[in-house]
């Protein structure tokens, strides 16, 4: 190798390292091994190794900015989700600024617009409910902004994505209904255009088939993800089939609104009909009765969206990343109890 040509990438290779190493351990960055920091620091002063003045020169203008958009403030998902990406950015020693789109496209749209006049150095973002084109986001990546989507992501977007197993987690709460007893399960679903509420929705489908129930459109609706969606969808579900017993909601707060509907009606849950929902939002707790509900790791999912933005801040090159993080049940009193045959059949 040539002294003057010397470049991260060969120092990488030639110390099988990884490229995003080498340049943290060149900034002398705390979180390097340092046996890998002393070899890199050796091999450059052997080999004469300068960054090159014009990269050094972007760095040096560093805003320590990233930013950050959500679809709306009063989902408590997100703001759970921002601690996440907040402690690990400050940690990092960068700031965060936070917009939120309040679930329509053409906001989402000026709240990039603003971040790159913000001159952030990054951003995050979860799309809106009413998001069916992406070009704001595919301009980004033109840009070379580095970006990472989370939760609520585009399919076929290449980006690096933070969300988690949204169809198992459906999968597996539909089954723990049906070994409750329950056979007429409806569906209150998300956004069509959303791919968690597919996943979700697909989940839901598959353990009908596996367990030999019908699938019965009567007892599908499509909702948003309000506590107002999820009292309408109810009430329509009941116009349409009185023989419903169980009932699986997009997320919490749809669940929250399908059992104001019930209590209307004077239904009594879980006797009559179980509800459960997705998220584990802190009201799900709190709730009378409280929320079954699938527990997803909200602060984590936050802080991998966090850490993924900055591996690309530390290497643009780095290959798209989809971070899948699983989900578990929390059973509370909003469901019917297993019987001692269906605890047997879990193992």
């Amino acid at each position: 190798m040539k002294k003057s040509n010397l470049t991260i990438n060969d120092i990488a290779k030639a110390l099988n390292v990884s490229k995003s190493t080498i340049s943290r351990a060149l900034r002398d960055a705390h979180d390097v091994n340092p046996e890998t920091k002393r070899k890199v620091m050796a091999f450059a002063e052997r080999h004469d190794y300068r960054p090159d003045s014009q990269a050094k020169g972007l760095r040096s203008r560093s805003t320590k900015t990233i930013g950050v958009i959500i679809p709306a403030y009063n989902i408590p998902f997100y703001s759970i989700a921002i601690c996440g990406i907040q402690d690990y950015a400050m940690k990092m020693g960068y700031n965060v600024i936070i917009c939120h789109s309040n679930e329509q496209y053409e906001t989402e749209i000026k709240n990039v617009e603003a971040l790159l006049n913000a001159n952030v150095e990054g951003i995050i973002i979860s799309v809106a409910r009413d998001t069916a084109k992406n070009e704001h986001i595919r301009k980004l990546r033109r840009k070379g902004i580095p970006l990472v989507l989370f939760n609520r992501v585009i399919e076929d977007f290449k980006a690096p994505k933070v969300v988690v197993n949204d169809y198992y987690g459906a999968l597996n709460m539909v089954n723990y209904l049906i070994k409750t007893g329950c056979r007429k399960i409806a569906h209150i679903s998300g956004p069509a255009n959303l791919l968690l509420s597919n996943n979700r929705k697909a989940g839901y489908l598959d353990a009908l088939a596996q367990a030999d129930i019908p699938e019965d459109d009567n007892l599908m609706i499509e909702g948003d993800f309000t506590i107002e969606s999820g009292m309408t969808c109810m009430q329509k579900l009941l116009e349409k089939n009185r023989e419903i017993d169980g009932i699986f909601a997009v997320c919490d707060a749809v669940a929250f609104g399908a059992m104001k509907a019930l209590k209307n009606h004077g239904i009594k849950i879980p006797d009559t009909i179980s509800v459960a929902g997705f998220t584990n939002e802190p009201m799900a707790a709190l709730v009378e009765p409280s929320l079954t509900t699938v527990k997803q790791p909200i602060y984590e999912i936050g802080e991998t969206a966090s850490k993924l933005l900055f591996a690309q801040l530390e290497d643009p090159e780095l290959p798209a990343e989809l971070c899948v993080l699983e989900t578990t049940i929390e059973v509370r009193e909003s469901t019917r109890k297993l019987n001692s045959s269906a605890t047997d059949s879990m193992g």
